[in-house]
């Protein structure tokens, strides 16, 4: 037998002693295999997906209730918007106390109960970790505030009036837009990126950070399988907090994200928490360019797992979008994580409206197959899907018109600071109406009876009126459903590597109707036909393109003969190659 090497004899002994995490690697050329790269992540925003109690919120008992129904979407992990508790300025994203549920969700029992009934179906859980900022009601804030000898004054960014106003900072969610808040009690100005009841936290202060890294060791500790860190791009700010360009906040990315010593810190709390434990990690935005996300999410890094980007939600507009331009952007992120890294895929969360209001075609002929057709598209690129809940199912806006129905602060506010500026309300409205995050946040409808089964008290924001024909109980049985289709998507995704670890080739990029790409893993090949239009459309491809079978159409026929295929409205086909 051939000795090794002294130098390699230390390295496996070495990798032998430490735990090693769920993965499966080798250096012949075959994909670096990881959970989380298979896994196929189902959101639930947990205001909204089943009450229990009556009380018109949803909460954990709820979910508990539909975890068969989850299993039997062919999902494999859960990404559960914020339970913890808090004043609910931002629906939850505004945290009193990291280490205890909202009332409102239930208790910890619930959670505990919750983690282990989804582990005993194979189902992984990922934790909304809001840590940009808290809420002003969280004590370390009460502390902070009380005074400026506080040892909690530098978890927060203060400006002490006497140094005059700061320069501007704009928030997202502020009415009048501006990020300083005055606080008469110690004569200074706190920092909020988001709403006033949420100011920022302090990463430079390392008491902080460790204060967070406990945290997520407490949640670890129980069993959580990964963390989606909420805005964290922004986490890291330069505190002399020079003046910016005038109009920087129409471009505010370019200077919130990516700040400082962010990637310390990343790298400070993989060593921390990550690296410890078996977990998931991706962070909300992936900075300002492909630079910033590899440095975010290249394994040599060691800082996160995935990148979370925004480009392709960023498309969708109330006038419409440019399917090249749409298949550019996906393109040009998958040719830059081809090689090193780990992308996120996705088309809508809960701060956006619905998928298929925004891409597809609401219209009652085009619902169900532009839905299917999107649900397609993300479930057969490479990298991680994400799905919203409700989008199996082809839920819709709800479509509001008037500032009183919605629930959103940031609507609200954004309404308020409209008017503050002597804007065009009506146009804001129109807008809202289109792109709201209310419109992603009305309750799922599981079946026609009254509220669809969410509850039986008043929903915190009404159903969709369509819910009756659009529902789980409807579609559950009906084998051409959206609902249907989109299990059996899960399905192809899970038995055929190719649609995870595959290389990714577009075909046809100036076409305006058709999206087509191939995936490419060994001997496995596929073809991915996506036409994203109203109108029937025939294309012609390569020679080399050569078709075997069809794997899953969302329509009852697919037509092609040789190297040329007509595609009916909204079609969606994936065959195998030769």
């Amino acid at each position: 037998m051939k000795r090794l090497p002294i130098l390699v004899l230390l390295w496996l002994a070495i990798s032998c002693s430490v735990k090693q995490p769920e993965t499966i690697s080798d250096m012949t050329g075959q994909p670096d295999k990881k959970w989380w790269k298979e896994a196929i992540v189902y959101q639930i925003y947990p205001r909204s997906f089943q009450d229990s109690d009556g009380n018109g919120v949803g909460d954990l008992e709820g979910i508990i209730s539909r975890l068969d129904y989850i299993k039997s979407l062919g999902v494999t992990a859960v990404w559960l918007n914020p339970i913890y508790a808090s004043p609910n300025d931002d629906n939850g994203y505004d945290i009193s106390d990291y280490r205890a549920i909202m009332p409102e969700f239930g208790t910890m029992q619930d959670f505990d109960r919750m983690l282990e009934e989804m582990h005993k179906r194979d189902i992984k859980l990922v934790m909304d970790m809001v840590v940009n900022h808290s809420s002003d009601e969280h004590a370390w804030f009460k502390q902070s505030r009380s005074s400026r000898t506080s040892p909690y004054r530098d978890y927060y960014h203060w400006w002490p009036a006497e140094k005059g106003k700061p320069n501007y900072r704009y928030s997202l969610f502020d009415e009048k837009g501006d990020a300083w808040k005055y606080d008469s009690l110690t004569n200074a100005y706190y920092l909020h990126y988001f709403s006033q009841k949420q100011p920022d936290l302090n990463w430079e202060n390392p008491k902080v950070r460790q204060e967070v890294y406990d945290i997520m060791k407490f949640w670890a500790e129980k069993g959580v399988d990964g963390f989606r860190l909420d805005a964290f791009q922004f986490a890291a700010k330069d505190t002399t907090f020079p003046a910016f360009p005038k109009g920087f906040e129409k471009n505010f990315v370019q200077y919130y994200a990516m700040q400082g010593n962010l990637h310390q810190y990343l790298q400070e709390m993989n060593e921390e928490v990550f690296s410890k434990y078996d977990v998931m990690s991706v962070a909300e935005g992936a900075g300002r360019n492909f630079e910033d996300a590899h440095k975010l999410v290249d394994e040599d890094r060691n800082e996160l797992n995935m990148a979370y980007a925004f480009d392709g939600v960023d498309i969708a507009k109330r006038e419409g979008y440019s399917l090249t331009h749409f298949k550019t952007v996906f393109s040009k992120w998958d040719s830059a994580f081809a090689e090193n890294g780990w992308l996120s895929i996705f088309l809508s969360n809960h701060d956006q409206a619905r998928l298929v209001n925004r891409y597809g075609n609401d219209a009652p002929e085009f619902r169900a197959p532009s839905t299917k057709m999107l649900n397609t598209f993300i479930l057969s690129m490479r990298g991680t899907p994400y799905v919203y809940y409700g989008d199996e199912l082809g839920m819709t806006n709800i479509g509001f018109d008037s500032i009183s129905q919605y629930q959103d602060i940031a609507a609200i506010n954004g309404y308020k600071k409209v008017l503050h500026e002597g804007g065009d309300v009506n146009a804001y409205l129109k807008d809202l109406k289109f792109a709201s995050r209310d419109n992603g946040r009305t309750p799922m409808q599981w079946d026609a009876s009254q509220h669809a089964g969410f509850t039986n008290g008043n929903p915190w924001l009404p159903v969709n009126q369509n819910y009756k024909q659009v529902n789980v109980a409807a579609k559950d049985k009906d084998p051409n459903s959206v609902l249907n289709h989109f299990r059996k998507m899960t399905q192809v995704r899970q038995e055929n590597p190719v649609l995870v670890y595959g290389d990714y080739k577009l075909l046809l990029p100036d076409h305006k109707q058709v999206y087509a790409y191939t995936r490419t893993l060994g001997d496995q090949k596929m073809l991915v036909l996506l036409n994203f239009s109203s109108e029937k459309a025939d294309i012609e491809l390569p020679a080399a393109v050569k078709v075997d079978d069809v794997v899953i159409n969302n329509l009852s026929t697919a037509e092609h003969k040789s190297t040329r295929f007509s595609l009916s409205p909204y079609q969606a086909v994936i065959y195998s190659l030769k």
